[in-house]
């Protein structure tokens, strides 16, 4: 669910010493007692905020927006991922320990923000990352460490704003910014978009305003596995385009490698069985699985879908017993799954209650889960389970045949 935003609710959640903190090294408030403000009633506070020029409130209440999206567990753990790749593991270790005494996560990303601001631009990156769904995979890479020079990383951003011209007539300019984390590296793109006119009030009038923004293009990267996993809201023939880019200049193949013949990533045949049981590790705080949602496709006639779905509160098996009695009137070996809804109860916090979370899997390779903590662990089941299977390892010859 997205969390509402608004300045005082900011104000009411941060401590007034954060507050004063923050206003003071802008020079803002120094005549303000924010010790004498009772925590959580900001009212002095806001009606000195409105007297502000509108600009200075504009500006700080951009970064107040970015600070409040990091106080959660996602956003945390982004600052903590991010924060290794800049500290040693002495230093790392301490500073963890020192964020995790904090008494909230409004405490632990205002100072981040405040005192580390060298972590917070790939902080929000990651955090950003792990909010997007619907990741094209494609594997068969040749474990190729990427490529993370200036050089590499502008030759792809001039590939993308290129492709992007020449196609739609956009992407006249374009960055990449290349960020690791733990085994992975990241890449995100900001090709320009086309212009646009928004809605404002700019200084107290009302109009229409011109502006070009930008739109993106993620790319995941493990060599470890040879795999790319690629986020692009727009049309699907980019998607080879792009993975082909990549490869090019961050992995320097002089081709994009081929997809194995077959291009199936998700078995989905198992989970036609009422009898499966999924696979997870002790402690991931995964309690169960139930499917939702099943979707039949014929494979007599293109186009022809089943989709049967149903209410798994008293019964969750539900999906299961319509599938049975469809079984009865119409011959399944004709048909193939293609798609799944499941949805996962996931224990996060031990003194919470279990988070449900929707698995959309589409055949071939499509599947709508992220890439935050919660996310890699269903994406762990998947494999452990059969539904997402590693590729099998390569058998060598034995010596002197």
């Amino acid at each position: 669910m997205t969390r509402h935003y608004s300045t005082k609710e900011f104000f009411r959640q941060m401590p007034n010493v954060l507050l004063a903190r923050y206003f003071q090294e802008r020079g803002l408030f120094c005549d303000l007692n924010f010790s004498t403000m009772k925590e959580g009633k900001p009212d002095e506070l806001f009606a000195a905020w409105w007297l502000l020029d509108e600009t200075q409130r504009t500006e700080m209440d951009a970064e107040f927006r970015d600070i409040f999206e990091m106080c959660c567990e996602k956003g945390i753990r982004a600052i903590i991922d991010e924060a290794e790749y800049h500290l040693g593991e002495d230093e790392f270790t301490a500073w963890v320990e020192k964020l995790s005494a904090l008494p909230s996560h409004y405490e632990r990303a205002i100072v981040t923000f405040l005192d580390h601001n060298n972590f917070w631009r790939g902080a929000t990156r990651f955090y950003h990352a792990d909010t997007l769904s619907f990741w094209r995979k494609r594997k068969n890479f040749p474990h190729q460490a990427a490529a993370l020079d200036e050089a590499s990383v502008r030759e792809l951003a001039d590939l993308i704003r290129n492709y992007f011209y020449h196609t739609d007539g956009r992407g006249n300019h374009c960055v990449v910014e290349p960020y690791r984390r733990g085994e992975l590296d990241y890449f995100f793109a900001y090709p320009e978009d086309y212009s646009q006119q928004s809605i404002e009030w700019v200084n107290g009038e009302f109009s229409h305003r011109p502006h070009t923004p930008a739109f993106e293009v993620v790319y995941v990267y493990s060599q470890k596995e040879g795999k790319l996993d690629l986020n692009f809201r727009g049309s699907h023939k980019a998607i080879e385009p792009l993975q082909g880019m990549f490869a090019t200049a961050i992995l320097k193949l002089p081709e994009l490698p081929p997809d194995p013949k077959d291009m199936r990533v998700y078995d989905l045949v198992p989970l036609s069985h009422k009898s499966f049981d999924f696979t997870f590790a002790v402690g991931s705080g995964i309690e169960k699985v139930t499917m939702k949602k099943l979707r039949l496709s014929s494979r007599v006639k293109k186009g022809d879908r089943i989709t049967l779905e149903a209410d798994t509160t008293e019964d969750p098996d539900a999906v299961y017993a319509l599938l049975e009695q469809i079984g009865k009137s119409l011959p399944l070996k004709m048909y193939n799954i293609t798609q799944v809804e499941l949805a996962a109860s996931v224990k996060i916090d031990a003194d919470k209650l279990a988070k449900l979370v929707t698995i959309r899997i589409t055949h071939p390779n499509s599947c709508s889960l992220k890439y935050d903590e919660v996310g890699l662990k269903l994406r762990d089941m998947l494999e452990a389970s059969g539904i997402e299977p590693k590729e099998p390892a390569e058998e060598t010859e034995a010596v002197g045949t």
